[in-house]
């Protein structure tokens, strides 16, 4: 696990330019406290930080074949090179370490750019092919580790790449100016996230998940190429007396070996949710140590507090457990560095309690910790999904009644049975959107036919779309309201392919590349990284995903209770104490934490960056302090504001930090090959 960044120019790398790289590696120290490298060839520099993980030793980057005319620095884990190590030395190769990445480099030898399909796991990588003179970057399937982009033309005509494991480490090599991007602002202030490949930073984007860049530097030629989609999985039949759950369960007793494949000890963060104690119990029995466990609760033990169900599950399983308490004064002291820490402006207050866990984690001396992020997303865990399947069939004629919010079948699946507390108040906050005017429960009969019904059912997204224009300065509202948030969910018809299937195909691969990579994953990723920890998602398995994207394909799951395939996949490692719980997500005591982070932050908004940049207007920014009632749109706004504020400040100041000599004269500097 690593931070990985470099540039690639079509005239050669200027001192300048090297020294940019030196002060990019430098700001990710926190990705790699374990040490630094560096190559230099030419058109290109990389560079890299390392926290070790496997070949504690030998795996230091960057990483070569046996003749020196590749080059690799790479961020991340390739969980099947134990496999791919024993298949490559049987056709010949040389292995000179025993890192796992060190497998790319000769799958690359014999499959060229196929290569990628070989992999398994979290990845980005950046590999230099001498020869050809070209340098490829790669990012994973499922998007778990980040590659940000910046292309320009620089001073005398040459093109330029710059990419970074993190947006701070490429904003501080000083050749970026920071500004914030409309478009990017607007579908923050719609989704509480930024969709790739767009970022809220002007002229810089992401890589895709699942996409290769490809840059020839001799003549200069860039090619983005895609080489994964979940949709493209093929159908799978059941035969031989096979069930979802049992086939589910075969990739899930596969991907738990894999997983838990390091030199330094792995642990896991365990909540009172289906998901984490499903990984929990199933990496824990292969595990060849004793893994502990991390929880997180909250001072005085409010109903969110899952730290008596996490300790239920790790008694059950024999596991060691450690608590970690969060108080409303911490999350207010802490809270600009996090917004920073994200890399993205990112609203999620429930963020705090990953920093605290991994914290806790690295603590205690285990540098890698499983989580269960993705088995709501991939087994339809949350209601307003299911609410949004719903209205997606309404509209394409699949099922009967209105689109208007009355409709009572709609409004049964926003309330299902079993609800929290938290399900009831998104359902009041989107009836009181309704009946005031400033929201509505789905898209006029007028929309585009490829449009799906999606987030735009969610409370965040009513409240972004009313106050966000009220918000913006006229100058940089034209431009904001000119992006439409919603071309995110605008797919071809028929949508992946005919009637539930291809529907339900659909929204697995909306709040898998939306909610759960640009919420979930990005923030997990920047805030256990922040604290020096790989954090490994079990539950984002490219086999798994396909697995169930060709169950779906096959037999729809729409009409069963959610979470049916999974909780038939581990019934018999999972309790039935944990399997029958309510659901009740991973939430914070948000109120309390956002009227104290209101109450310490908002009165600066007036004169802060948002307003001094000219992007929002000061007098409404003055106004966002006064009360309001709980289901105003503008209390939601607030938070999301407070959000961009400190996010945009911090990303300001790593764009203005100068080089300096530490970064001229930097101990990791590049040898040219």
């Amino acid at each position: 696990m690593c931070g990985i960044c470099g540039i690639v120019s079509s005239a050669g790398i200027s001192p300048r330019s090297e020294a940019a790289v030196r002060a990019m590696t430098g700001t990710m120290t926190h990705r790699g406290p374990d040490g630094d490298g560096a190559f230099a060839a030419g058109p290109v520099r990389l560079a890299m930080r390392r926290l070790a993980i496997i070949d504690l030793t030998g795996g230091w980057q960057p990483l070569y074949n046996e003749d020196e005319s590749l080059a690799l620095v790479a961020n991340g884990e390739v969980y099947n090179f134990v496999e791919l190590r024993t298949a490559l030395e049987a056709r010949g190769h040389q292995f000179r370490t025993k890192s796992d990445c060190e497998t790319v480099l000769h799958l690359y030898e014999e499959h060229g750019l196929d290569f990628v399909h070989h992999l398994r796991g979290m990845y980005a990588i950046a590999l230099w092919d001498s020869r050809r003179k070209r340098l490829v970057i790669v990012r994973d399937r499922m998007g778990e580790k980040p590659v940000y982009l910046h292309e320009r033309t620089a001073p005398g005509g040459a093109r330029e790449i710059h990419f970074a494991s993190e947006m701070k480490s490429l904003l501080s090599g000083g050749l970026i100016p920071f500004g914030l991007d409309p478009a990017g602002v607007h579908d923050f202030m719609h989704f509480q996230w930024v969709p790739e490949p767009r970022t809220a930073v002007a002229g810089v984007r992401k890589l895709p998940a699942g996409h290769m860049l490809i840059v020839d530097t001799d003549p200069w030629r860039v090619e983005q190429r895609c080489y994964w989609r979940m949709e493209d999985a093929p159908p799978i039949e059941l035969r031989d007396g096979h069930t979802p759950g049992s086939l589910i369960r075969e990739q899930l007793n596969h991907i738990s070996e894999l997983i838990i494949r390091s030199d330094v000890p792995v642990g896991v963060a365990l909540s009172g949710g289906l998901d984490s104690s499903a990984i929990a119990a199933l990496a824990a029995a292969k595990y060849p140590g004793t893994m502990h466990a991390f929880t997180v609760g909250y001072k005085g033990r409010p109903r969110q507090d899952e730290r008596g169900m996490a300790r239920e599950l790790a008694d059950h399983l024999r596991l060691p457990i450690h608590e970690i308490e969060v108080d409303v004064d911490e999350v207010v002291d802490t809270f600009p560095s996090l917004c920073g820490m994200r890399d993205d402006p990112i609203d999620d207050l429930a963020g705090h309690g990953y920093w605290a866990v991994s914290r806790e984690a690295r603590a205690h001396g285990v540098p890698v910790l499983l989580q269960g992020q993705g088995g709501d997303e991939l087994f339809r865990g949350y209601p307003w999904v299911n609410a949004a399947m719903l209205a997606s069939a309404q509209k394409a004629g699949l099922v009967g009644g209105s689109s208007g919010c009355g409709d009572p079948s709609l409004l049964k699946s926003l309330l299902p049975k079993g609800g929290t507390r938290n399900h009831l108040v998104d359902y009041a906050y989107s009836m009181a959107g309704a009946v005031q005017g400033w929201g509505r429960l789905m898209p006029d009969r007028g929309s585009p036919p490829e449009q799906l019904v999606f987030f735009n059912v969610h409370k965040t997204w009513q409240a972004g779309a009313y106050t966000a224009p009220r918000l913006y300065t006229p100058r940089f509202g034209e431009r904001a309201i000119a992006h439409n948030p919603a071309d995110f969910f605008t797919l071809p018809r028929p949508w992946l392919g005919g009637g539930f299937a291809g529907l339900g195909v659909a929204m697995t691969k909306l709040i898998s590349e939306g909610y759960m990579l640009e919420n979930g994953m990005a923030q997990g990723d920047r805030l256990a990284m922040a604290n020096s920890v790989e954090l490994r998602l079990p539950l984002v398995d490219y086999r798994l995903v396909e697995t169930v994207i060709g169950l779906r394909k096959a037999h729809p799951d729409h009409q069963m209770p959610p979470k049916t395939w999974f909780k038939d996949a581990i019934s018999d490692v999972v309790p039935e104490f944990v399997r029958n719980r309510r659901k009740r997500g991973f939430a914070p005591p948000w109120q309390e934490w956002g009227a104290a982070l209101q109450t310490k932050y908002a009165p600066d908004l007036a004169d802060g960056y948002l307003v001094g940049c000219g992007a929002m207007r000061a007098e409404v920014m003055a106004r966002l302090v006064r009360p309001r009632g709980r289901f105003s749109p503008w209390r939601d706004a607030l938070q999301k504001i407070l959000v961009l504020e400190h996010w945009a400040r911090a990303m300001s100041t790593a764009a203005a930090s100068p080089i300096g000599e530490a970064a001229l004269q930097s101990s990791g500097a590049a040898q040219e090959r």
